[in-house]
């Protein structure tokens, strides 16, 4: 049993995983509310939320709940905010030194690499392993509003990244578009609801790095773009032209990461495909990789919308399926946070 912890930066997470069962609970505390007032995380408010959302979140652990239950207790160690990631190591270390478990660190990018694969744990927890190995090498997008990443996770264990975005990443380009458009933060959502019955074909946008060999993605030209189309028009104009702004908009993103993508499917074979994230809930790009795993007759694992953003369910099964994790020990008292942790490391 592991209980983990994640606090990397607005959401405090705590999670229950059995291996021979899967996600037995878990609680998350979001601080969307209070950090839209400012247009984006406050990383001094987020921490302080953090100091106030833990004690809580652990008493809506099962009132069977016994420490004498968990073998270890994990916690994301980076990438994030330094003092977000701090507390969530600061509270992992105490629980793990009280109840006299051993402690782990695990990378918060390689939590939602393997995020996808939660569901086909609990449809078959004894024979995951098994499964998992004949899906191996997968190709991974991580799309959110922090990274934007195409990676391998190979037959060994091993993680790669293929392609990743240069500046903004995809999330945040659909949060400052949604900005510029004059809404509240977070604005990814809301310019999908928009984009709902626009025409996408209608404003021209850039889709990025056009040369297929090239494997960088690019998203602050896009934005770019969308303020020099807003200065050209009036109010009532964008009024009427919002749906087909956003719709544009949109596709400009998801052609982007369609075209990337597929350049890494025709340079070698893989066996499945993932789509994890924050950004992966938005339901046209989930449409556009699932009719792209249908033309390459692969399977398509996508995080279910509860595990796509920041969640410690999502940690607490990385402890358990990634592989190249070190053991839980108990002389871990000296893990650190690494808030530009990468994930091609442990």
């Amino acid at each position: 049993m592991i209980l983990a912890i994640e606090s990397s930066c607005d959401e405090s997470g705590v999670a229950l995983f059995d291996p021979a069962k899967g996600i037995v609970g878990e609680w998350v505390n979001t601080q969307i509310a209070l950090h839209s007032e400012y247009g984006g995380v406050v990383p001094d408010l987020a921490s302080r939320e953090h100091l106030r959302n833990f004690p809580e979140l652990l008493k809506l652990l099962p009132k069977d709940f016994s420490p004498g239950n968990i073998d270890c207790t994990a916690v994301t160690r980076g990438p994030g905010l330094a003092g977000c990631l701090a507390l969530g190591i600061a509270l992992a270390k105490a629980l793990a030194l009280v109840w006299r478990k051993p402690l782990i660190g695990v990378n918060h990018l390689r939590g939602h690499l393997f995020s996808p694969f939660i569901a086909l744990h609990a449809e078959a927890p004894m024979k995951f392993d098994e499964t998992f190995a004949k899906l191996l090498p997968h190709l991974g997008l991580i799309v959110s509003g922090g990274n934007t990443l195409l990676v391998e996770l190979s037959k060994d264990g091993q993680v790669t990244v293929l392609a990743q975005t240069v500046d903004d990443a995809a999330g945040e380009a659909f949060d400052k578009g949604a900005k510029l458009l004059g809404m509240p933060y977070p604005g990814g959502a809301l310019i999908e609801k928009n984009a709902v019955g626009g025409d996408r074909s209608r404003f021209d946008f850039p889709k990025g790095i056009s040369e297929k060999a090239d494997p960088r993605l690019s998203f602050s030209g896009l934005k770019t773009s969308l303020r020099y189309k807003l200065e050209k028009l009036s109010d009532n104009e964008l009024a009427e032209a919002l749906p087909d702004i956003c719709a544009s908009y949109q596709d400009a993103i998801i052609a982007q990461l369609l075209a990337k993508t597929k350049t890494q499917l025709n340079n070698q074979r893989f066996a499945s495909i993932g789509l994890s994230g924050g950004v992966a809930n938005n339901q046209a790009l989930r449409v556009a990789f699932t009719d792209l795993a249908q033309r390459r007759r692969l399977p398509l694992f996508v995080a279910e919308p509860k595990h796509s953003g920041d969640n410690a369910g999502m940690m607490a099964f990385a402890a358990f399926a990634d592989k190249s994790l070190p053991p839980p020990s108990m002389n871990n008292w000296d893990l650190g946070f690494a808030p530009s942790l990468t994930v091609d490391e442990v």
